[in-house]
């Protein structure tokens, strides 16, 4: 980042930390809605006001160690050539680089905190959307009985516009979290002058003593105390976008003083007010307008909230189908200038559907956060796992440096999770049912592919061989280019192998092409492709993307040509296997996992439109593979 950093302008830099203020930190935002109100209410009747200062010192430290210690202090030092989450973690561990059929059980587990983002990302909209649009109770009562469909409505909206892309709606994301992040800060301010005694929950003194006196409550408490951080995993997954050096400065500089502020504020609000807990947020405003404005407010908050985590979802999609533990699914660009903005439509419709469903099943945010937390706190965990294995195997750190940090974030995000378990029958089910699906998908996936891998493309006819086959006399050379999708990037496509032996001609000229997904986000431009002449007029190449790219093969076949390759595109004929799964065989994979793999291959987006092919010069083979 440090070289871009001295070529961007002043304006620039500032236009961009302010667009990391409003995509990294929407979700966390929008957390005072309900986040402080869920502690008090954790609380016996008599003790809330007592509480107060202990509640707000253990938000207060959550948001410092997670927020500021764990994630901008060390977790963001690890990046992908600047790209960071669990997928960048995976790829620069390289657990499963040496696995010829199986994988590890530390990759399944960091699999399942990725698909623990899906379970957030039903939830999140939800909640968020839910707890602003409740803010109408606390302008008038007679709303209440709309709050569901109103906020269904919401979310059928943002949910429709996301084929329109996010380049129109992110050029306000910043504005709109800088005068939500300002106004909260604001009005929590006010309060705070009024009772100044509320700072001294800044003492940790006062979150361990809380907890020391309502043991019994405890793990309820340190359960609502997580909402307050939700959203901070986003500091990582979306590193990428704009450098860990914006994400802090919008952190510093406006995030984490509003939300303090406007917890603070809520706090001194409650001492003066111990009966105000249902809307205590909304009730920092005075009545009226102003009041009706915040909530115009939080709802503008709470959809950029939405949006950021749907197009993390999108991106999460795609970096799991290039490093191959998802099937092939349509993905659509929405702006020419930025291949990171993209649209998936069958996880968006997923996601609407999903989001919409826990509206009507849970009513409202209180009932709600019952379902929120596990998801967050266990990819959190997963993080936290991850980062410091990433530490042994990639930076060599010893054990001792590891240990004191490793154990103080453990046992944090253990206590995390441990105090949300209660929530499971209450619908933290419902994350972890959304999970458990999607790792079974990535999981068979992978198996499944690696398993024909190993047992079709990987055969042993070497380029000496082709070259042979090449110079028969037996074949015929006719006009034109073949390219052949080989899978493995050293031997000799199947197809090719059924298209000579059922039509004994061959091409003028052949292409043997394998795209392959690195280790890295993206490759550079004069890595992209690699092209050598076998020989007899077959020429082999390799075209490399990054896990945040998606392969365009016309592009590709355009450079192949610039490199010397006698091709003529208009008169090339691209070749494809096509697989036809029949069960039964003695492939080590259960049996519900065959069917399952069956399922995903056939109903998975075809390759030809996957690698952005003209549909008119494409011929596939049926190849029926027994597992």
């Amino acid at each position: 980042m440090q070289p871009l950093d001295r070529k961007l302008s002043t304006t620039a830099k500032a236009a961009l930390a302010l667009s990391a203020l409003g995509v990294v930190f929407g979700d966390i935002g929008t957390s005072p809605l309900y986040a402080l109100r869920e502690c008090l209410a954790a609380l016996p009747e008599g003790d809330r006001v007592t509480g107060v200062y202990g509640a707000l010192s253990l938000v207060f430290w959550a948001l410092t160690l997670v927020v500021c210690v764990k994630y901008l202090m060390f977790v963001t030092r690890a990046d992908n050539r600047g790209e960071g989450g669990l997928f960048a973690l995976l790829a620069l561990m390289h657990l499963d680089r040496n696995r010829a059929n199986r994988t590890g059980w530390f990759t399944l587990l960091m699999l399942f905190g990725a698909a623990l983002l899906y379970g957030d990302g039903v939830i999140t909209p939800a909640i968020s959307v839910l707890g602003a649009v409740e803010g109408l109770k606390s302008f008038d009562p007679i709303y209440e009985t709309y709050i569901p469909i109103a906020s269904c409505v919401i979310l059928a909206g943002l949910f429709f516009f996301q084929r329109k892309g996010t380049q129109a709606i992110g050029g306000v994301f910043g504005v709109v979290m800088l005068i939500w992040f300002v106004t909260i800060g604001g009005i929590g301010l006010v309060h705070i002058i009024e009772n100044p005694d509320i700072l001294r929950a800044l003492n940790p003194w006062h979150g361990y003593t809380l907890l020391y006196t309502h043991p019994a409550n405890a793990a309820i408490i340190v359960g609502a105390v997580v909402l307050a951080v939700t959203g901070a995993e986003a500091l990582y997954a979306d590193m990428g976008h704009f450098g860990r050096r914006y994400i802090s400065i919008a952190w510093y500089g406006v995030a984490f003083p509003g939300l303090l502020l406007n917890y603070f504020g809520q706090g001194a609000y409650a001492l003066k007010h111990p009966a105000a807990i249902e809307n205590l947020f909304f009730e920092l405003a005075p009545d009226g307008m102003p009041r009706l404005m915040l909530i115009g407010l939080s709802i503008a908050a709470a959809v950029v909230a939405s949006q950021a985590l749907i197009s993390g979802t999108f991106s999460l999609t795609r970096q799991a189908i290039q490093l191959g533990y998802f099937p092939r699914l349509k993905i659509l660009y929405t702006n020419a200038f930025h291949s990171g903005q993209i649209y998936v439509p069958l996880v968006n419709i997923s996601l609407a559907l999903g989001s919409i469903y826990v509206v009507l099943a849970f009513g409202s945010s209180q009932n709600l956060a019952a379902a929120y937390g596990i998801a967050v706190t266990g990819t959190m965990l997963v993080t936290t796992l991850a980062f410091f294995r990433m530490t042994r195997v990639r930076w060599r750190w010893r054990w001792w440096q590891i240990a004191p940090l490793g154990l103080l974030f453990f046992s944090i995000e253990c206590s995390f999770l441990a105090s949300n378990a209660h929530k499971f029958a209450d619908g933290g089910w419902l994350p972890i049912v959304i999970a458990l699906t999607l790792l079974a998908v990535m999981h068979t996936w992978k198996t499944g592919k690696t398993e024909i891998f190993r047992r079709i493309y990987a055969n042993e006819i070497t380029e000496n061989e082709l070259r042979d086959i090449a110079e028969s006399d037996h074949l015929t050379r006719v006009r034109g280019t073949g390219v052949f999708m080989a899978g493995n990037p050293t031997g000799t496509p199947l197809v090719l192998l059924h298209h000579v032996k059922a039509n004994k001609v061959l091409h003028e000229t052949v292409v043997l092409l394998s795209i392959t997904t690195e280790d890295v986000p993206t490759v550079d431009n004069e890595e992209r492709f690699t092209v050598n002449e076998i020989g007899n007029g077959v020429w082999r190449a390799i075209g490399r993307y990054g896990f945040m790219e998606s392969p365009d093969v016309s592009s590709l076949m355009d450079n192949v040509r610039g490199s010397g390759v006698p091709i003529k595109l208009n008169e090339t004929t691209y070749y494809f296997n096509r697989e036809m799964i029949i069960t039964g065989g003695d492939t080590k994979m259960f049996e519900w996992q065959k069917h399952f793999y069956a399922f995903l291959s056939r109903n998975a987006r075809q390759v030809r439109d996957y690698y952005q092919l003209p549909p008119m010069q494409i011929i596939e083979v049926g190849m029926p593979i027994q597992l």
